[in-house]
């Protein structure tokens, strides 16, 4: 296998040094930046996972800062989701849409104050969407990237990990909220969050001062959690049907067909530019939309490329993600279908690299 050349284009993090000497493996490119994606093996990460606590390098989440008087109307022109009743301490899930109503991002937005937001994103370039926007409607606010990295700590233990580290408060923190904890006279933004099911945090990190020192008392406060250095894993987040901005959608798909509808109050998000064109997908519906798919067979392999899934001989969709599940003994996927073969328990072909494998279409996911 080809290897990365390194340089100050594919940058580390802050965090590189605790990551490579806790054996990453193998590393992704998001954001211009090293993701680890395997520690053990993906299977080994995955079983650890759920049933214990683990430590993720995250700063590829990065932060794109809005900040002045025009910060929140700039904020709800990027997305149909309705912000007026958000406060200060709050985190949304957001779809970011061009004009078209094709996504191009779908981050949490991070809301320090009316006129102060970060905005945590997924893999793509957005920084430059959200300046032409500030400056093509000439809004008094600044955009820029803030020297912030996301830490994660995921699984059922994270809890009890994070209390040893931050003290009881972090209990009370609820779904999507976010309190300032002190850590070495420094004031971190934390908030119930994360890019899994097993339940956990997000740790915001501003500068280097305290990045490695916080990482290495993570560690040292969770050996009797049996805490181990982790990352995103394929398996867990197809289980529970977590997307991923460009694997399983890109900006030719709307909310409405990567199935965020609840996320949408096109109504009422009057500022949101893509408005017109998603009032008028809501009106119509959307002809095709994300499922999870039940493929059959042993390990259907790497999903690098879309496969097609096919039914009476014509392509009805593609699979964008794919891994055999441990837990449920199948072929776990995501994919678009077409609305002709969207309901539940339609049954298809899936064209992988492994050959032609039958496969059921699911409405819900896993986990």
């Amino acid at each position: 296998m080809a290897l990365l050349s390194p340089s100050r284009r594919l940058r580390r993090t802050v965090f590189s040094e605790g990551v490579e000497a806790a054996g990453v493996k193998a590393y992704t490119v998001y954001n211009h930046m090293l993701l680890p994606t395997v520690f053990r093996s993906v299977q080994e990460d995955y079983h650890h996972l759920k049933s214990e606590v683990q430590v993720w390098d995250v700063s590829v989440e990065r932060q794109i800062e809005l900040k002045g008087p025009d910060a929140a109307r700039l904020m709800q022109m990027l997305t149909p989701r309705d912000l007026r009743e958000m406060y200060g301490g709050q985190c949304y899930y957001v779809p970011i849409v061009d004009e078209t109503g094709g996504m191009l991002n779908d981050p949490v937005a991070v809301k320090i104050s009316d006129e102060h937001w970060w905005v945590s994103i997924a893999d793509s370039d957005l920084l430059y969407w959200i300046k032409g926007i500030a400056n093509g409607w000439r809004l008094d606010v600044l955009v820029d990237e803030p020297d912030v990295s996301p830490l994660a700590v995921q699984g059922p233990k994270s809890d009890d990990l994070m209390a040893d580290v931050f003290g009881d408060e972090v209990r009370n923190i609820r779904f999507f909220r976010f309190k300032r904890l002190e850590f070495n006279n420094q004031a971190l933004i934390v908030a119930r969050s994360g890019y899994s099911k097993q339940g956990g945090f997000e740790i915001y990190v501003e500068g280097d001062r305290n990045a490695m020192p916080l990482w290495n008392a993570l560690f040292e406060a969770g050996r009797k959690y049996n805490v181990h250095a982790g990352c995103p894993n394929l398996i867990e987040r197809i289980e529970g049907g977590l997307l991923s901005y460009g694997n399983d959608m890109t900006d030719d798909n709307t909310p409405h067909e990567c199935g965020l509808s609840k996320f949408c109050d096109t109504h009422d998000a009057l500022g949101c530019v893509g408005r017109d064109a998603l009032l008028r997908v809501a009106k119509e519906g959307p002809t095709q939309m994300i499922r999870a798919i039940e493929i059959s067979g042993p390990d259907v392999g790497v999903c690098d490329r879309w496969w097609p899934i096919i039914a009476n001989d014509k392509q009805v969709g593609r699979v964008s993600s794919a891994a055999y599940s441990p837990d449920f003994k199948t072929n776990v996927a995501l994919g678009m279908v077409k609305m002709t073969h969207w309901d539940e328990n339609t049954k298809v072909q899936v064209v992988t690299n492994t050959g032609v494998r039958d496969a059921t279409v699911k409405e819900s996911f896993w986990i």
